[in-house]
């Protein structure tokens, strides 16, 4: 958790993790799993951003609720939306799902 934290708190140390984690779960499906390189990285980028959109809401605040409104902002928009964190985490959940999926379907021609 403190990791996390801490690679979020600098976007080349978010981007950094968020590489290494990708490249550790693609090497897994194209040398366990049998995948080419480009079917592994196409379903990885599906399954990424299908995470982010689940994961965008987790420990959203409102302006609203924070009690904080920018003039000229929209009150429902989020107060910190913490982006960096958020990529990590969906590129946490994105590389177990992606992992679970190549095991258990067979893509091996994909």
């Amino acid at each position: 958790m403190t990791l996390i934290k801490s690679a979020a708190a600098s976007l080349p140390a978010t981007g950094a993790l968020v590489l290494i984690l990708t490249a550790a779960a693609v090497t897994t499906a194209v040398k366990g799993f049998n995948l080419t390189t480009v079917g592994a990285l196409s379903l990885y980028f599906i399954v990424w951003w299908t995470a982010l959109f689940a994961v965008l809401p987790f420990g959203a605040r409102s302006q609203a609720a924070a009690g904080d409104v920018v003039a000229g902002s929209e009150p429902g928009a989020p107060a910190t939306p913490s982006l960096n964190e958020k990529a990590i985490w969906t590129t946490i959940v994105a590389d177990l799902v992606f992992v679970a999926v190549v095991a258990v379907l067979p893509l091996s021609g994909l």
